[in-house]
């Protein structure tokens, strides 16, 4: 068995929105903000080890980087890597 925190490494926290909820409930869809460099196998990994659920699949979208405005001057939010995790029937994480 792996150290368990280098999986916190990798799947960085869930992300919870109105879309991400209504997956949770409609296709037991859960989102994480993952590291820019983790692939499919290394997250269904870290999302099977550290909350005890079988994984049916994982897909990955890069979230570009966008141009945002602070106190009138331009700057930029970083990109990040977004994974949407599907569950088998039957489990679910608790993410509040």
């Amino acid at each position: 068995m792996a150290n368990p925190q280098q999986y916190y490494d990798i799947v960085r926290r869930p992300v919870v929105t109105e879309k991400s909820a209504g997956a949770q409930e409609a296709r037991n869809q859960y989102t994480f903000e993952v590291h820019k460099k983790a692939n499919k196998v290394e997250v269904r990994k870290a999302v099977e080890t550290l909350f005890s659920v079988k994984v049916e699949a994982v897909n990955i979208v890069s979230m570009p980087a966008k141009r945002r405005r602070v106190f009138g001057r331009p700057g930029h939010t970083p990109a990040w890597k977004k994974a949407v995790v599907t569950l088998k029937s039957g489990d679910s994480i608790d993410i509040n």
